[in-house]
């Protein structure tokens, strides 16, 4: 009866990411540099505070929207740390993570036919919802930009179907985050015009030697925030995001939520109002650490004579293989057959990402510099047989 399955549905497929990650999984002596899984443990008085919801039968539903005292405490990080003011009682929702954030925003701006412009390469999570939705994706080419989505990108690619534009920045898989001034451009481009702005920044808390500006600081109006604590608090299988909207379209979202979920899990709620109250400052140790991660990594790829640009935040090098003409598909596969290394193909994230593969720094130093002590020894032997 598998022809009775919705076309859309069978049409996508399970990431890219996530594909290559199972393939090589089971491989025995593989160093896999491949997950954007942060490897540092939940911190302790988070982990308390879930286990005392636990204990105290804080095991029910809660308002669909999540706890008040939560939702609070989202709205209070946001204004304090980027100068937004959103109400806790009318534009914010405590969703399950940021993926399900932005599929119930999708599904309530999107119609048959509407198209979003999102970056390529971009993270594969956008693109299937879209198109469940009977949306179009339409993808900016921004290898010739930095990796940066710019106003006159956008302007290009606007047409009267355009609903909506997709913001990931910081970016995964590149790194690269935008400027104020850049941010304030698009900005005066989208204002007052019937199109919406997603703007994902889950990796907010991870940005490197500047402030992570919001492009809801100029455009509130028209913008859908997504962030979580999964990167930030190290909070990945807890399943908290926090999506901030404008209440007209806020009010809409959870209708979709509801139906979708009926509410993020109390316990971890719980456990999230502990990160963003007494733990909101819980990820510059972190930081920290990815800082020095990067410079590691950076030094070592540039020293390879590898094209890599220096992430701005998040945990990912976006880097160009240096064999023209190999597909990156074909160049994981080489390095996982040859140097034991799993790296994600460029291809995962879009058309755009060809040519490309993906390393991530979530790992530990050690890890680190084994994987890149293969990496260099098999790019040593390629360039000897070339």
């Amino acid at each position: 009866m598998e022809h009775l399955i919705n076309k859309r549905v069978k049409d996508i497929e399970i990431s890219g990411i996530r594909k290559f990650f199972n393939m090589v999984a089971d491989i025995e002596d593989m160093v896999s540099l491949t997950i954007g899984q942060p490897d540092f443990p939940t911190p302790i008085h988070v982990k308390e505070a879930g286990k005392d919801a636990i204990d105290s039968d804080i095991t029910t539903y809660t308002h669909n929207a999540g706890l008040l005292e939560l939702r609070q405490a989202a709205a209070d990080f946001y204004n304090k740390r980027y100068n937004i003011r959103y109400s806790a009682d009318s534009e914010t929702i405590i969703t399950v993570g940021a993926s399900e954030a932005i599929d119930i925003a999708f599904r309530t701006i999107l119609d048959e036919g509407s198209e979003v412009i999102l970056p390529g390469p971009v993270y594969p999570g956008y693109e299937p919802i879209i198109k469940l939705c009977g949306a179009k994706p339409v993808h900016a080419d921004i290898r010739n930009t930095d990796f940066k989505m710019t106003a006159g990108l956008i302007e290009s690619l606007i047409t009267e179907k355009t609903r909506c534009i997709v913001l990931p920045y910081p970016s995964n898989p590149t790194g690269v985050s935008l400027t104020e001034e850049e941010l304030r451009e698009i900005a005066t481009l989208l204002k007052d015009k019937d199109i919406f702005v997603l703007a994902d920044e889950i990796y907010s808390e991870l940005v490197y030697g500047q402030q992570h500006v919001s492009i809801a600081q100029f455009l509130k109006e028209q913008t859908v925030v997504i962030n979580g604590l999964s990167k930030s608090h190290s909070m990945t299988g807890w399943r908290i995001g926090m999506l901030f909207a404008p209440d007209y379209l806020a009010k809409h979202i959870l209708k979709v939520h509801q139906y979708n979920v009926t509410c993020a899990t109390s316990i971890s709620q719980m456990a999230a109002l502990e990160a963003l109250t007494a733990g909101i400052d819980d990820a510059e140790p972190m930081k920290k650490e990815y800082a020095r991660r990067r410079e590691y990594v950076y030094d070592r790829l540039i020293a390879m004579g590898l094209d890599a640009i220096k992430p701005d935040g998040a945990f990912y090098f976006f880097v160009k293989i240096p064999r023209d003409g190999l597909r990156s598909f074909d160049f994981a596969m080489e390095l996982v057959d040859k140097a034991g290394l799993a790296v994600v193909p460029g291809s995962a994230f879009s058309d755009f990402g060809e040519g490309y593969f993906r390393l991530s720094y979530a790992y530990s130093l050690d890890t680190l510099k084994e994987g890149l002590d293969r990496l260099e020894g098999f790019l040593r032997n390629s360039l000897a047989k070339s």
